[in-house]
């Protein structure tokens, strides 16, 4: 997936479509995670599917949830939920950096290889 170290810097261009596949990874996540956590707040909670698309929403966003919750039901769901969230965030968070990170070490091992001759 990534170039090796011995090899070149990726061209920009090949870098920039880089960047659109990983962002495409992440928003393939947050919108499966958006149906399911919608789907969730519907069926526990009885939500119509505009206040679950809301509380997922909120939920996936890092806001916390808006209204108050019906049952033990929907409550626990939207702990788990929560739980999931987070971690969402910080899979979307590392498939958005991934590349650039490789490319800011893979920069730094070139100029040491120039360095070294």
């Amino acid at each position: 997936m990534y170039e090796h170290k011995s090899q070149p810097i990726l061209a920009h261009r090949l870098f920039m479509y880089r960047m659109l596949r990983h962002g495409g990874y992440a928003a393939a996540l947050i919108g499966a995670s958006l149906v399911v956590g919608m789907a969730g707040y519907h069926l526990s909670a009885g939500y119509g599917f505009v206040d679950a698309f809301l509380e997922t929403s909120m939920l996936l966003g890092g806001m916390g949830p808006v209204g108050a919750l019906p049952g033990a039901s929907a409550k626990v769901f939207a702990g788990f939920f929560a739980l999931y969230s987070g971690l969402v965030f910080l899979i979307a968070a590392g498939l958005l950096l991934a590349p650039v990170f490789h490319r800011v070490l893979h920069r730094f091992h070139a100029e040491e290889r120039e360095r070294r001759g």
